[in-house]
């Protein structure tokens, strides 16, 4: 496996330690969860931007008055 160092300020090293499940879980393993859930909960905000996005879209397209300048 290739590894590599990082520095994180102190203040993060605690918060992280606190995170564990267990004492013998490792950071990278911590880390590659937290990755997983933010991937998860961004997709599923983009997925919830592009919902409401596609509702006013439609609410802005789809009206009387676009369809009379149409025939105009």
């Amino acid at each position: 496996m290739n590894t590599t160092t990082i520095q994180v300020d102190k203040s993060l090293l605690k918060n992280l330690k606190k995170l564990k499940d267990h004492p013998r879980e490792t950071y990278n393993e911590l880390i590659e969860k937290m990755a997983k859930v933010f991937v998860k909960n961004k997709n599923q905000y983009d997925e919830f931007l592009h919902k409401i996005q596609q509702e006013k879209m439609k609410e802005l397209w789809d009206n009387k008055e676009d369809e009379a300048w149409e025939n105009a």
